[in-house]
């Protein structure tokens, strides 16, 4: 069949989930036609029928039907065609610091840092611009308010992801978030509690 997609599971995939397999790859890929390619075994794995949860290994082989195989390149470029010129050349302005495993962003206040109802714009989203080589799309290690600028840190791989969110969760990684007032606040130092 013509236009069919086989493509190989990178070593550095080996036990991601099939269904966000196919959101790196093919991100134009709506959650409910994954599902209906997935029910009616158009989408395959070694040959066999899926499920979303699957956990998939490097050197399988998955097989992406004609249709949807065009509706996002695999790697860099199918993400970045989604993007404006704008947004990409925004995203890369926000970069502080940069090696191979993670991205610090400068967040501006008013930048949300995910999508949800009227939010067009946000950090999660201009991430598509770092898609490394190997096809890897960043991942947000923690969040910080709509309203809030700041460092925002991104893992580049799944392992940076799972060392960095567990440096958050054990609060092994030292935060520190300053205020603007307006005079000179009395007592000089001391906890808010709100």
């Amino acid at each position: 069949m013509s236009g069919v997609q086989k493509l190989e599971v990178s070593p550095h995939e080996d036990g991601m989930r099939l269904n966000r397999w196919v959101k790196v790859h093919f991100p134009a890929i709506r959650h409910g036609d994954l599902q209906k390619l997935l029910r009616t075994g158009q989408i395959r794995v070694d040959g066999s029928r899926a499920k979303a949860n699957s956990r998939l290994e490097g050197g399988q082989i998955v097989r992406m039907p004609p249709a949807k195989a065009n509706e996002g390149d695999a790697g860099h470029r199918g993400r970045e065609a989604s993007l404006s010129n704008t947004d990409i050349e925004f995203a890369h302005s926000l970069v502080l610091y940069q090696d191979e495993t993670l991205i610090a962003f400068n967040k501006p206040a008013g930048l949300a840092v995910q999508g949800g109802s009227k939010t067009f714009r946000h950090m999660d989203g201009l991430l598509a611009t770092f898609v490394t080589r190997d096809g890897e799309r960043p991942r947000l290690v923690h969040r910080l308010d709509k309203d809030t600028s700041g460092v925002l840190i991104a893992a580049k791989t799944r392992d940076a992801a799972a060392k960095l969110t567990k440096a958050f969760k054990d609060r092994t990684t030292r935060k520190v978030y300053w205020g603007l007032v307006s005079g000179i606040p009395r007592p000089a130092q001391g906890t808010i509690k709100l």
